[in-house]
C-alpha cells in the first residue's frame, strides 16, 4: 500500500508559479513510478507529467511542456511539480499517483489539491 498526500495548491494569477508536493508513505518511492494528473470541471482526468522511479526519465503533456517540471526526492519520499507560466486553462484539481514497478497502471492516488489560475 502507498499513501499519497498532495499539497501546495492555491489561487494564483496568470503568469504566476506554484510548486505542488506529494508526500508518499507506506512504501519506498524508489520502486515506484510517479505521475501528476489533473481534472478540470466537466473534463476527463488527464496526465500532466510522469517520472521514472530513478528520476532519470520524465515525460510531459504537450500543453505543459516548457512550463512544468516534475522531480522527485526518493530519500524524502517526495515528488514535486513545479509549475510556471500558469494559464487559466491550468485550473484543475491536481492529483499525485503511483505506479509500482510491474504494474500496468497507476494503482494509488492522492486526494488532490486545487489549483486556480485567475486571468
Amino acid at each position: 500500500q502507498v499513501q499519497l498526500v498532495e499539497s501546495g495548491g492555491g489561487l494564483v494569477q496568470a503568469g504566476g508559479s506554484l510548486r505542488l508536493s506529494c508526500a508518499a508513505s507506506g512504501r519506498t518511492l524508489s520502486s515506484i513510478h510517479m505521475g501528476w494528473f489533473r481534472q478540470a470541471p466537466g473534463k476527463d482526468r488527464e496526465s500532466v507529467a510522469a517520472i521514472s522511479r530513478s528520476g532519470g526519465s520524465t515525460s510531459y503533456a504537450d500543453s505543459v511542456k516548457g512550463r512544468f517540471t516534475i522531480s522527485r526526492d526518493n530519500a524524502k519520499n517526495m515528488v514535486y511539480l513545479q509549475m510556471s507560466g500558469l494559464k487559466p486553462e491550468d485550473t484543475a484539481v491536481y492529483y499525485c499517483a503511483a505506479k509500482p514497478v510491474g504494474s500496468g497502471s497507476y494503482d494509488y492516488w492522492g486526494q488532490g489539491t486545487q489549483v486556480t489560475v485567475s486571468s
